[in-house]
């Protein structure tokens, strides 16, 4: 009777060893999630448009700004020399166009034995021209009135400022970064999920984010999944040929997919920083977030308001008779 009960003890016991070990193959292997997710966010880069010393800074660095706030003012006496310079040239130009359209007409009125039909011509040419220049001037004008604009720089959104590499007095170059701004309410997390388990991963699907930082549960829906990534295989040597590798190992690893989780609500007392590390837990939809069908890629598709084959050739001319021809013999 005992040794009856210790086999069926033992293998009660690997029975439940066999199940847990399978549950967690399945778990691991299949289960839609992921620790290897960052936090993003929108980013935008702020250069100046116009070049010059730094007069005024008013941001500082890590600080909030709002949309169409000040951040650093360039020096605008060069610019407002150049503005004051157009301006006198469209003035100059305006002059030199009344004068040649006040000689064009008189010389128009002039009978043939006073003036010759070359000169009356020169005179309508240089009239032309005049009006030419004076167009040219006006768009000088413009454009220095905008670089005097730029001079001032606005924040473009609204966000903190990062990587301040400014400070009053500074020589900055058109064109060249010297701080960004992290957009507010842009953040969104990016997790790269195995490939074998993104048959259980569609657009809509509901997500649970939880950060390291203090163990913070988050709640989003999955806006999109990532349709490709990089292979070290496509790469070109100087003559333009592939390099594929020479060695293939036997133990294949899933690659990683990115999804893009977007989060549905953030606490107002909840920390995010673009680089965060967290968990995704991607769930079945339960219809605040419908999962949409996964179908073939809209690149490799043909929109179903056209037909397949939208060529102008015989041969689709050909396809659209026979099926003219099959539908006027169903109804026989």
């Amino acid at each position: 009777m005992r040794n009856s009960l210790r086999i069926l003890m033992t293998l009660v016991v690997v029975a439940i060893a066999v199940a847990a070990g399978i549950w967690l193959w399945n778990y691991y292997l299949f289960t839609p999630w992921t620790r290897d997710a960052r936090v993003r966010a929108e980013v935008v880069t702020i250069a100046p448009d116009v070049s010059g010393w730094v007069r005024t800074l008013n941001v500082n660095d890590t600080g909030f700004v709002a949309q169409g706030d000040p951040l650093f003012e360039i020096d605008p006496a060069r610019y407002q020399a150049a503005l004051d310079q157009a301006q006198a040239t469209v003035e100059n130009r305006e002059a030199t166009l009344q004068l040649r359209q006040t000689e064009a007409q008189r010389r128009n009125q002039l009978s043939s034995r006073s003036i010759s039909a070359e000169d009356r011509q020169i005179a309508q040419i240089n009239s032309r021209v005049a009006a030419a220049n004076l167009k040219q001037a006006q768009a000088d004008l413009a454009s220095a009135k905008l670089d005097l604009e730029r001079t001032r720089v606005v924040a473009p959104i609204s966000g903190h400022v990062l990587n301040l590499q400014l400070a009053a007095g500074n020589y900055v170059t058109r064109g060249t970064p010297v701080m960004a701004l992290v957009q507010s309410n842009s953040y969104y997390v990016m997790g790269y999920f195995e490939e074998t388990k993104m048959s259980s991963i569609d657009v809509g699907d509901p997500a649970e984010v939880i950060l390291m930082n203090g163990d913070t549960h988050l709640h989003g829906h999955v806006a999109g999944i990532g349709r490709g990534i990089a292979d070290t295989n496509t790469t070109l040597n100087n003559q333009l040929l592939p390099q594929v590798q020479p060695t293939f190992n036997w133990v294949r690893l899933a690659q990683r997919i990115p999804v893009r989780i977007t989060l549905d609500h953030i606490p107002d007392d909840t920390l995010l920083s673009a680089g965060m590390t967290a968990t995704v837990r991607v769930q079945h939809a339960d219809g605040e977030h419908p999962a949409e069908p996964a179908g073939e890629p809209a690149s490799t598709t043909t929109p179903r308001s056209l037909p397949a084959d939208r060529r102008p050739t015989a041969q689709s001319q050909s396809t659209a008779e026979t099926s003219a021809e099959n539908a006027t013999e169903a109804p026989q």
